[in-house]
């Protein structure tokens, strides 16, 4: 076997493996998606309502680049543009987030699958980088014609659909709470003045009005909560949050 093949086959197989990570990529985002929403909120790209359809999008892209590549299909005309050119914005973003917000978050690039930082993220990226250029230099790709046409079309019907397949938008799922009869009762505080670990909130709590919010350390609703309320109470700094943990102090 000459050289010349054996460097073709590493890249077509290089070329499905990077088909098969952006693929989990997109699918570890799905659950939960919330987190990956908030930060279109967080970037002011769009509103509440918007963000979970720019977030399905998001991961649509990533699982029709990924069929594209396993595919081999239309490599050096279009799939390996595009997929460089989602790499670059992803790793632009992640340069921004380390400036904004440090290196010591998980960066969501495999949701909460695998936690990484905005550092280790953006080597990632350097290294799909160059394997992108590896294949684009010894793989020209397959096309097939029309049959590749319409593989291309249906691969990104497909992709786009599947988001909103296994995780839909529930568009009823907030305003059934918001339309729940009010439930008033005395909230006592006491135990908040005598036995709070870390910080004793001020007296006013029972005067006004307030947000609290009481949550658990070790559940991850709650942490996707925290993090909602993170922005809202950014783009509303009027409005008191205060949060009552429940959990061991590391945490």
């Amino acid at each position: 076997m000459t050289k010349d093949k054996i460097l073709k086959i590493v890249s077509i197989v290089l070329s499905v493996l990077m088909g098969l990570l952006f693929i989990y990529s997109g699918y570890t985002k799905l659950y939960p998606i919330e987190p990956f929403e908030f930060t279109f909120v967080d970037l002011g790209i769009g509103n509440w309502a918007l963000a979970p359809y720019i977030a399905r999008f998001m991961i649509g892209l990533e699982f029709y680049i990924g069929l594209m590549l396993i595919f081999n299909l239309y490599l050096k005309k279009f799939t390996l543009k595009l997929t460089a050119a989602l790499l670059v914005v992803f790793t632009i973003y992640l340069g921004i987030m380390i400036l904004n917000e440090g290196n010591n978050s998980n960066c969501g690039c495999f949701g909460n699958a695998i936690a990484m930082t905005p550092f280790q993220a953006i080597v990632k990226n350097i290294i799909m980088l160059a394997v992108c250029f590896v294949i684009y230099k010894f793989n020209e790709g397959i096309t097939l014609g029309k049959l590749g046409k319409v593989l291309n079309v249906s691969f990104l019907l497909t992709a786009l659909a599947m988001p909103h397949i296994l995780n839909y938008v529930d568009l009823d799922y907030s305003q059934a709470y918001l339309n729940k009869p009010e439930n008033n009762f005395t909230l006592e505080l006491d135990t908040l003045y005598n036995n709070a670990y870390e910080t004793t909130p001020p007296k006013t709590l029972s005067q006004g009005n307030h947000v609290l919010a009481f949550m658990s350390l070790s559940c991850q609703h709650c942490r996707i909560a925290a993090k909602k309320i993170r922005l809202i109470h950014e783009k509303n700094p009027d409005i008191h949050f205060y949060f009552i943990l429940n959990g061991e102090k590391k945490k």
